[in-house]
Protein backbone atom coordinates (compact mmCIF):
# COMPACT_ATOMS: atom_id res chain seq x y z
CA UNK A 1 0.00 0.00 0.00
CA UNK A 2 1.66 3.37 -1.30
CA UNK A 3 1.64 6.26 1.47
CA UNK A 4 2.21 8.65 -0.83
CA UNK A 5 -1.01 8.87 -2.54
CA UNK A 6 -3.84 7.73 0.47
CA UNK A 7 -7.29 6.53 -0.27
CA UNK A 8 -10.15 6.34 1.52
CA UNK A 9 -10.41 2.75 3.12
CA UNK A 10 -12.86 0.66 4.97
CA UNK A 11 -12.28 1.18 8.65
CA UNK A 12 -11.41 -1.40 10.43
CA UNK A 13 -14.06 -2.98 12.66
CA UNK A 14 -13.65 -2.90 16.50
CA UNK A 15 -11.65 -5.62 18.49
CA UNK A 16 -11.84 -6.59 21.92
CA UNK A 17 -8.47 -6.05 23.98
CA UNK A 18 -6.30 -8.75 25.77
CA UNK A 19 -7.78 -9.72 29.06
CA UNK A 20 -5.61 -8.04 32.01
CA UNK A 21 -2.49 -10.85 32.52
CA UNK A 22 0.79 -10.58 33.45
CA UNK A 23 4.39 -10.59 31.80
CA UNK A 24 3.22 -14.20 31.30
CA UNK A 25 0.34 -14.41 30.15
CA UNK A 26 -1.11 -15.30 33.37
CA UNK A 27 -4.01 -13.44 35.16
CA UNK A 28 -2.72 -10.91 37.43
CA UNK A 29 -4.48 -11.06 41.16
CA UNK A 30 -5.73 -8.39 42.60
CA UNK A 31 -6.63 -7.85 46.17
CA UNK A 32 -8.81 -4.89 45.32
CA UNK A 33 -10.94 -6.88 42.43
CA UNK A 34 -13.27 -8.34 45.12
CA UNK A 35 -14.29 -4.44 46.17
CA UNK A 36 -14.71 -3.46 42.27
CA UNK A 37 -18.33 -3.94 40.54
CA UNK A 38 -18.52 -6.01 37.20
CA UNK A 39 -18.03 -3.59 35.24
CA UNK A 40 -15.32 -1.98 36.50
CA UNK A 41 -13.27 -5.30 36.49
CA UNK A 42 -14.52 -6.23 32.97
CA UNK A 43 -13.10 -2.52 31.84
CA UNK A 44 -9.52 -3.63 33.64
CA UNK A 45 -9.93 -7.26 31.76
CA UNK A 46 -10.17 -5.05 28.66
CA UNK A 47 -7.51 -2.72 29.40
CA UNK A 48 -4.85 -5.26 30.37
CA UNK A 49 -2.42 -6.25 28.17
CA UNK A 50 1.40 -7.45 28.82
CA UNK A 51 3.87 -6.28 26.63
CA UNK A 52 4.09 -8.71 24.54
CA UNK A 53 0.88 -8.21 23.05
CA UNK A 54 0.83 -4.55 22.40
CA UNK A 55 1.31 -3.36 19.21
CA UNK A 56 4.74 -1.94 18.02
CA UNK A 57 5.68 0.74 15.67
CA UNK A 58 8.38 2.00 13.54
CA UNK A 59 10.94 5.05 15.06
CA UNK A 60 9.49 6.97 11.96
CA UNK A 61 5.62 6.15 12.03
CA UNK A 62 4.72 9.59 13.03
CA UNK A 63 7.48 11.22 10.90
CA UNK A 64 5.66 9.28 7.41
CA UNK A 65 2.25 9.93 8.67
CA UNK A 66 3.27 13.29 9.02
CA UNK A 67 4.49 13.50 6.07
CA UNK A 68 1.80 11.55 4.22
CA UNK A 69 -0.64 14.25 5.38
CA UNK A 70 1.52 17.77 4.31
CA UNK A 71 1.84 16.10 0.93
CA UNK A 72 -1.82 15.37 0.75
CA UNK A 73 -2.87 18.49 1.71
CA UNK A 74 -0.53 20.54 0.45
CA UNK A 75 -2.27 21.44 -3.35
CA UNK A 76 -5.42 21.66 -1.58
CA UNK A 77 -4.54 24.82 0.80
CA UNK A 78 -2.84 26.46 -1.89
CA UNK A 79 -6.24 27.39 -3.10
CA UNK A 80 -6.43 29.51 0.51
CA UNK A 81 -4.74 33.06 0.59
CA UNK A 82 -1.77 33.49 1.77
CA UNK A 83 -2.96 35.21 5.18
CA UNK A 84 -6.07 32.55 5.59
CA UNK A 85 -5.92 30.10 7.69
CA UNK A 86 -8.20 26.79 7.87
CA UNK A 87 -8.89 25.59 11.19
CA UNK A 88 -10.34 21.47 11.09
CA UNK A 89 -11.93 20.08 14.37
CA UNK A 90 -13.82 17.04 14.88
CA UNK A 91 -16.62 19.18 14.35
CA UNK A 92 -15.79 20.55 10.94
CA UNK A 93 -15.05 17.26 9.63
CA UNK A 94 -18.16 15.45 10.92
CA UNK A 95 -20.38 18.23 9.89
CA UNK A 96 -18.83 18.03 6.16
CA UNK A 97 -19.11 14.51 5.83
CA UNK A 98 -22.77 14.94 6.47
CA UNK A 99 -25.35 16.61 4.67
CA UNK A 100 -23.61 19.95 2.98
CA UNK A 101 -26.34 21.63 2.72
CA UNK A 102 -26.53 21.81 5.98
CA UNK A 103 -22.71 22.49 6.57
CA UNK A 104 -22.99 25.22 4.78
CA UNK A 105 -26.21 26.82 6.85
CA UNK A 106 -23.91 26.17 9.95
CA UNK A 107 -20.65 27.03 8.81
CA UNK A 108 -19.17 30.03 10.56
CA UNK A 109 -22.33 30.10 12.82
CA UNK A 110 -22.12 30.75 16.27
CA UNK A 111 -22.19 27.81 18.79
CA UNK A 112 -25.44 27.45 20.03
CA UNK A 113 -25.84 26.25 23.87
CA UNK A 114 -28.43 24.07 24.80
CA UNK A 115 -29.75 22.41 27.87
CA UNK A 116 -28.14 18.65 26.21
CA UNK A 117 -24.92 20.32 24.98
CA UNK A 118 -24.58 22.04 28.59
CA UNK A 119 -24.99 18.65 29.95
CA UNK A 120 -22.50 17.10 28.53
CA UNK A 121 -19.76 20.10 29.04
CA UNK A 122 -20.56 19.74 32.97
CA UNK A 123 -20.39 16.32 33.04
CA UNK A 124 -16.85 16.01 31.46
CA UNK A 125 -15.56 18.87 34.27
CA UNK A 126 -16.75 16.64 36.70
CA UNK A 127 -14.71 14.13 35.65
CA UNK A 128 -12.05 15.61 34.73
CA UNK A 129 -11.87 17.13 38.08
CA UNK A 130 -12.90 13.88 39.90
CA UNK A 131 -10.39 11.98 38.51
CA UNK A 132 -7.42 14.56 39.20
CA UNK A 133 -8.78 14.85 43.22
CA UNK A 134 -6.44 13.32 45.88
CA UNK A 135 -9.71 12.36 47.74
CA UNK A 136 -12.73 10.54 46.42
CA UNK A 137 -15.22 12.94 46.59
CA UNK A 138 -18.83 12.31 45.62
CA UNK A 139 -20.25 12.83 42.43
CA UNK A 140 -22.69 15.70 43.85
CA UNK A 141 -19.56 17.68 44.33
CA UNK A 142 -17.42 17.73 41.46
CA UNK A 143 -20.80 18.54 39.71
CA UNK A 144 -21.40 21.53 42.04
CA UNK A 145 -17.57 22.51 41.49
CA UNK A 146 -17.66 22.09 37.70
CA UNK A 147 -20.96 23.89 37.09
CA UNK A 148 -19.64 26.87 39.09
CA UNK A 149 -16.03 26.78 37.43
CA UNK A 150 -18.17 26.76 34.22
CA UNK A 151 -20.59 29.21 34.94
CA UNK A 152 -17.17 31.76 35.98
CA UNK A 153 -16.08 30.91 32.33
CA UNK A 154 -16.83 34.37 30.12
CA UNK A 155 -17.62 32.54 27.21
CA UNK A 156 -20.74 31.03 25.73
CA UNK A 157 -21.71 28.20 28.33
CA UNK A 158 -20.51 30.55 30.68
CA UNK A 159 -23.44 33.08 29.77
CA UNK A 160 -25.59 30.00 29.02
CA UNK A 161 -25.64 29.03 32.70
CA UNK A 162 -26.02 32.59 34.19
CA UNK A 163 -29.17 32.55 32.27
CA UNK A 164 -30.82 29.50 33.55
CA UNK A 165 -33.18 29.54 35.94
CA UNK A 166 -32.91 28.61 39.47
CA UNK A 167 -35.40 25.23 37.95
CA UNK A 168 -33.28 24.89 34.92
CA UNK A 169 -30.02 24.56 36.96
CA UNK A 170 -31.42 22.17 38.93
CA UNK A 171 -32.59 20.10 36.20
CA UNK A 172 -28.91 19.85 34.85
CA UNK A 173 -27.39 19.13 38.08
CA UNK A 174 -29.77 16.38 38.84
CA UNK A 175 -29.12 14.51 34.93
CA UNK A 176 -25.08 15.86 35.50
CA UNK A 177 -25.22 14.08 38.95
CA UNK A 178 -27.14 10.69 37.62
CA UNK A 179 -23.81 10.17 34.77
CA UNK A 180 -21.19 11.03 36.81
CA UNK A 181 -22.82 8.51 39.56
CA UNK A 182 -22.89 5.83 36.80
CA UNK A 183 -19.10 6.79 35.71
CA UNK A 184 -18.18 6.60 39.38
CA UNK A 185 -20.32 3.05 39.92
CA UNK A 186 -18.37 1.64 36.78
CA UNK A 187 -15.20 3.27 35.71
CA UNK A 188 -12.64 1.84 37.98
CA UNK A 189 -10.62 4.31 40.13
CA UNK A 190 -7.61 5.06 38.46
CA UNK A 191 -3.94 4.51 40.12
CA UNK A 192 -1.31 6.99 39.46
CA UNK A 193 0.69 4.32 37.91
CA UNK A 194 -1.29 4.35 35.06
CA UNK A 195 -0.41 8.07 34.70
CA UNK A 196 -3.69 9.23 33.87
CA UNK A 197 -4.46 12.71 31.92
CA UNK A 198 -7.62 14.79 31.47
CA UNK A 199 -8.40 16.89 28.29
CA UNK A 200 -4.56 16.20 26.76
CA UNK A 201 -3.96 18.97 24.40
CA UNK A 202 -3.52 17.68 21.02
CA UNK A 203 -2.47 19.72 17.54
CA UNK A 204 -1.35 19.56 13.94
CA UNK A 205 0.27 22.36 12.03
CA UNK A 206 0.54 22.27 8.05
CA UNK A 207 3.79 23.95 7.11
CA UNK A 208 2.71 26.46 5.01
CA UNK A 209 1.08 27.54 8.08
CA UNK A 210 -2.82 27.46 6.10
CA UNK A 211 -4.26 24.87 8.27
CA UNK A 212 -4.11 24.45 12.28
CA UNK A 213 -5.62 20.61 13.84
CA UNK A 214 -6.77 20.07 17.07
CA UNK A 215 -8.09 18.14 19.77
CA UNK A 216 -8.43 17.12 23.01
CA UNK A 217 -9.44 13.59 23.82
CA UNK A 218 -11.27 13.29 27.92
CA UNK A 219 -9.01 10.84 29.29
CA UNK A 220 -5.53 9.04 28.78
CA UNK A 221 -4.30 6.37 30.58
CA UNK A 222 -0.56 4.42 30.22
CA UNK A 223 2.62 5.39 28.04
CA UNK A 224 4.87 4.29 25.19
CA UNK A 225 7.58 1.78 26.59
CA UNK A 226 9.90 2.78 23.01
CA UNK A 227 8.18 1.64 20.66
CA UNK A 228 6.14 0.06 21.90
CA UNK A 229 2.25 1.31 22.19
CA UNK A 230 1.10 1.87 25.68
CA UNK A 231 -1.17 4.48 26.13
CA UNK A 232 -5.19 4.44 25.87
CA UNK A 233 -7.23 7.26 24.48
CA UNK A 234 -10.80 7.66 25.90
CA UNK A 235 -13.78 9.84 25.10
CA UNK A 236 -16.64 10.03 27.34
CA UNK A 237 -20.14 10.43 25.63
CA UNK A 238 -23.59 11.39 27.35
CA UNK A 239 -25.69 10.73 24.41
CA UNK A 240 -26.09 7.21 22.21
CA UNK A 241 -24.42 5.83 19.90
CA UNK A 242 -22.93 8.34 16.94
CA UNK A 243 -20.87 6.80 13.55
CA UNK A 244 -18.66 10.01 14.21
CA UNK A 245 -17.31 8.70 17.65
CA UNK A 246 -15.10 6.41 16.14
CA UNK A 247 -13.58 8.84 13.54
CA UNK A 248 -13.24 11.79 16.50
CA UNK A 249 -10.83 8.84 18.64
CA UNK A 250 -9.26 8.40 15.37
CA UNK A 251 -8.42 11.77 14.77
CA UNK A 252 -7.02 12.04 18.25
CA UNK A 253 -4.98 8.72 17.26
CA UNK A 254 -3.19 10.37 14.43
CA UNK A 255 -2.28 13.87 16.33
CA UNK A 256 -0.81 11.15 19.18
CA UNK A 257 1.08 9.35 16.89
CA UNK A 258 2.19 12.35 14.90
CA UNK A 259 3.29 14.03 18.15
CA UNK A 260 5.00 11.09 20.03
CA UNK A 261 4.10 6.95 18.89
CA UNK A 262 0.81 6.05 17.72
CA UNK A 263 -1.89 5.16 20.97
CA UNK A 264 -2.56 0.94 21.20
CA UNK A 265 -6.64 1.57 22.08
CA UNK A 266 -9.08 3.81 21.84
CA UNK A 267 -12.10 3.78 23.70
CA UNK A 268 -15.89 5.25 23.23
CA UNK A 269 -17.18 5.36 26.88
CA UNK A 270 -21.02 5.98 27.15
CA UNK A 271 -21.78 7.11 30.59
CA UNK A 272 -26.06 6.77 30.11
CA UNK A 273 -24.94 2.68 29.28
CA UNK A 274 -21.88 1.98 31.25
CA UNK A 275 -20.48 1.19 27.27
CA UNK A 276 -17.29 0.38 27.11
CA UNK A 277 -16.52 0.12 23.46
CA UNK A 278 -12.89 -0.35 22.40
CA UNK A 279 -10.54 -0.05 18.73
CA UNK A 280 -7.03 -1.06 18.54
CA UNK A 281 -4.95 1.38 16.62
CA UNK A 282 -3.13 0.14 13.53
CA UNK A 283 -1.21 1.41 10.69
CA UNK A 284 -3.94 1.15 8.11
CA UNK A 285 -6.47 2.84 10.40
CA UNK A 286 -3.89 5.75 11.09
CA UNK A 287 -3.59 6.19 7.18
CA UNK A 288 -7.15 5.72 6.78
CA UNK A 289 -7.26 8.82 8.57
CA UNK A 290 -4.67 10.71 6.58
CA UNK A 291 -7.10 10.14 3.69
CA UNK A 292 -10.58 11.31 5.82
CA UNK A 293 -8.79 14.70 6.70
CA UNK A 294 -7.89 15.09 3.28
CA UNK A 295 -10.56 14.39 1.80
CA UNK A 296 -12.53 17.12 4.32
CA UNK A 297 -10.36 19.94 3.98
CA UNK A 298 -11.00 19.25 0.15
CA UNK A 299 -14.76 19.16 0.48
CA UNK A 300 -14.64 22.46 2.66
CA UNK A 301 -12.14 24.62 0.68
CA UNK A 302 -14.73 23.45 -2.36
CA UNK A 303 -18.27 24.41 -0.91
CA UNK A 304 -16.79 27.94 1.14
CA UNK A 305 -15.40 28.83 -2.80
CA UNK A 306 -18.10 27.80 -4.17
CA UNK A 307 -16.17 25.84 -6.75
CA UNK A 308 -19.73 23.25 -6.41
CA UNK A 309 -23.04 23.59 -5.05
CA UNK A 310 -23.70 21.24 -2.14
CA UNK A 311 -24.95 17.94 -2.21
CA UNK A 312 -28.08 17.41 -0.17
CA UNK A 313 -27.87 14.14 2.61
CA UNK A 314 -31.05 13.41 4.28
CA UNK A 315 -30.49 11.73 7.55
CA UNK A 316 -31.15 11.86 11.44
CA UNK A 317 -29.71 15.44 11.21
CA UNK A 318 -32.67 16.76 9.95
CA UNK A 319 -34.13 17.03 12.73
CA UNK A 320 -32.16 19.78 14.14
CA UNK A 321 -30.91 21.21 10.77
CA UNK A 322 -31.50 25.15 10.00
CA UNK A 323 -32.82 24.51 6.93
CA UNK A 324 -35.01 22.14 7.04
CA UNK A 325 -38.67 24.22 6.97
CA UNK A 326 -37.27 25.24 3.16
CA UNK A 327 -35.51 21.32 2.41
CA UNK A 328 -37.68 19.01 0.60
CA UNK A 329 -35.64 16.38 0.39
CA UNK A 330 -35.34 16.35 4.45
CA UNK A 331 -39.01 16.89 5.12
CA UNK A 332 -39.40 13.88 2.94
CA UNK A 333 -37.08 11.96 5.18
CA UNK A 334 -38.23 12.68 8.43
CA UNK A 335 -41.94 12.02 6.98
CA UNK A 336 -40.89 8.60 5.36
CA UNK A 337 -41.30 5.67 7.76
CA UNK A 338 -37.63 4.72 7.50
CA UNK A 339 -37.09 2.45 10.58
CA UNK A 340 -34.42 4.83 11.90
CA UNK A 341 -34.31 5.96 15.28
CA UNK A 342 -33.19 9.46 15.46
CA UNK A 343 -32.66 9.17 18.93
CA UNK A 344 -29.66 6.78 18.39
CA UNK A 345 -27.71 9.62 17.02
CA UNK A 346 -27.42 12.68 19.11
CA UNK A 347 -27.17 16.06 17.98
CA UNK A 348 -23.56 17.20 17.86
Amino acid sequence: MRRDSVEIDTYPDSVPAVSGTDETGNRKSDKKSTRLTPPQQEIIDQLGAPRRHRPEFGADSGRQLRQALDDNLGPLLEELRADETLRVSKYLLNTVFGCERRFMAVDGSPFEWSAPTARGSIVHKAIEIMVNSRREPYPSDVVDDAMDRLGENADGLGDFLRSCTATERSELRAEAVERVTRFSDCFPPLEPRWRPVTETRLRYEHPSYRMVMSGRPDLALGRPDGTVAGRVLFDFKTGSFSPTHRDDLRLYALMEAMAVLPPRLLVTYYLDQGKFMPEEVTEDLLYSTVARIVAGTERIIQLRKSRREPDVIPGPACRWCPVRPDCEEGLRYLDEDSGDDFTAWAEP
